[in-house]
């Protein structure tokens, strides 16, 4: 039986595969136009499971052309002379590959000429290109390079300098087409700034899975097994993922073979629940890398948060080299409004989880010294999330100035910040689950609970007028429905100078919203500031 795969390429015969039909066709059909293609992606969206299905299609269905595929991962610390002399021993490996798949042997001149071949740089390199195309009998040679971004620095310039040379040349072109595959764009790598080397790629864009793929790729594991996903378990997997390939896959793994589920039953969101509290307390690669390259910059954590936080949103700027590190790390992405967004609710929430601190110094007056977190429970053992709230609130007041002592929190994010992990906290004592549910919109923090068989739903925000607290209202009132729930939170941190508390409950046909307005000290008083 087939599996859902997170630790390299995937493979037909081994793992369930996302086709990605339209997209290798359109992949194909640019090389067959002759292009030279760069597929820029973060790691681990599956750039390489899909460049090898293209290459295979094309070494065993199109005998009009020569496919050699590269990979560079292990070159960024060799001299120059050794790249291209490893650089060469791959490409005869790679040569001597293709005739073998094709159940042929390379004439005995071009086993000669490979023999007398050395290449010691980028003219030699092209000039071996054009030599070799006259023994391929009018076949055309195509080269994809994986883990472009591993090529020493001192051979990039004269590299892509040469292979411009050849796909501006008037002499048959060899290679005819070139795939670069790179978690870093050519703009991103180390050459002589004053000319681009490359300004003749063709850019390939490699999506996330769409929602209609995820199906795909769940219903394979259905046909195999007989057992069913849910549909709207399915919806969540996809909307909570974004799509992201390793998530995906990952999810997949965790409820088809680690939690024990019976193949009879359907897996539902009580399972689905189960798995997404499962990812965020494991050490995943795919988090590890995440975390790794957000931490690189203290200045990743204020933008982000700007992000997540402000509802009238952070300007896409693809000339920001910040953004376009976040690019490249798979963090954030351009939304139809032109404005920045996280890619999805996991790595949102797993942001969430990394730049809080681990201890706040608040966590002693959460709560009146004569209650804790079973108070808050009804007697039926449902959560009372009115006096929760409430008592979140009144928490706030009693703290005062000393909010702004919490370590490593910018003042304008702690109010969210601090509601999150209040909120977080008190669900795993009680041992429910909760999840960020990001809707359309920017600044909103949306924090979907379920408890004892129910569902509640917060959003929080920070307060950025009359207008937009009003119209935050009309927006969680429209996804309730969408929810078919009868009552949500609204949470709103003012930060104005003189900010007016609000507490207030409002009913539109039988569904209710509690909002709150909760004030944040902005200074200490200047009578604790004289003392210290």
């Amino acid at each position: 039986m087939r599996c859902f795969e997170t630790r390299g390429p995937v493979y037909p015969e081994k793992n369930y595969v996302v086709s990605r039909t339209e997209e290798t066709a359109d992949f194909i059909n640019r090389i067959k136009m002759g292009r030279y293609i760069v597929l820029f992606a973060p790691r681990q969206t599956g750039k390489t499971t899909f460049f090898k299905s293209a290459l295979k299609t094309l070494t065993l269905e199109a005998p009009d052309y020569f496919p050699i595929q590269l990979n560079f991962d292990t070159y960024a610390d060799l001299s120059m002379s050794d790249f291209y002399e490893c650089l060469y021993e791959d490409l005869r490996e790679e040569i001597e590959n293709i005739f073998h798949l094709r159940d042929s042997t390379p004439s005995d001149a071009l086993t000669e000429f490979l023999d007398d071949t050395k290449l010691t740089n980028a003219f030699s390199m092209r000039r071996f290109f054009s030599k070799f195309s006259g023994f391929l009998n009018n076949q055309k040679v195509i080269i994809i390079i994986d883990e472009f971004d591993g090529i020493p620095q001192d051979a990039v310039s004269g590299f892509l300098n040469a292979l411009r040379h050849v796909y501006l040349s008037d002499h048959l072109q060899c290679p005819y087409s070139v795939g670069i595959v790179s978690v870093k764009s050519i703009a991103q790598l180390n050459y002589d700034r004053s000319i681009s080397p490359f300004n003749i790629q063709d850019d390939f864009n490699l999506l996330n899975f769409t929602l209609e793929q995820v199906q795909e790729l769940l219903a394979q594991y259905t046909e195999e097994t007989g057992q069913h996903f849910a549909p709207e378990v399915v919806e969540k997997l996809h909307k909570q993922t974004g799509g992201q390939p390793f998530l995906v896959n990952r999810l997949g793994q965790i409820l088809t073979e680690e939690l024990g589920i019976p193949k009879t039953e359907t897996i539902c969101m009580e399972h689905f629940l189960k798995a997404h509290n499962r990812i965020f307390h494991e050490r995943n690669v795919n988090f590890e890398h995440l975390l790794t390259n957000l931490r690189r910059d203290p200045r990743f954590k204020s933008i982000l948060m700007k992000i997540i936080s402000i509802e009238s949103g952070v300007p896409f700027n693809l000339y920001d080299d910040l953004m376009n590190e976040l690019i490249t790390y798979g963090v954030i992405a351009r939304g139809d409004d032109d404005l920045c967004e996280i890619v999805n609710p996991i790595y949102q929430q797993c942001i969430l989880q990394a730049f809080r601190p681990l201890f706040n110094g608040l966590e002693d007056d959460y709560f009146p010294d004569d209650t804790d977190f079973e108070d808050y429970l009804t007697s039926d053992g449902h959560i009372d999330l009115d006096r929760l709230l409430d008592n979140f609130r009144d928490f706030i007041a009693r703290v005062g100035f000393r909010i702004l002592q919490v370590p490593d929190t910018p003042q304008e994010f702690v109010g969210q910040d601090l509601l999150y992990t209040y909120l977080d906290q008190f669900v795993s004592i009680v041992r429910g689950a909760m999840y960020l549910e990001v809707q359309t919109g920017r600044g909103r923090i949306d924090l979907v609970i379920f408890h004892n068989g129910r569902k509640y739903i917060v959003e929080t925000k920070i307060w950025e007028g009359e207008r937009r607290f009003q119209s935050g209202k009309k927006q969680l009132m429209t996804y309730l429905k969408l929810e078919q729930a009868v009552e949500g939170y609204y949470v709103v941190f003012d930060h104005r100078e003189t900010p007016t508390s609000l507490t207030e409950t409002e009913t539109d046909e039988g569904i209710a919203i509690r909002s709150y307005v909760i004030p944040v000290v902005q200074e200490r008083p200047s009578s604790v500031t004289s003392k210290i």
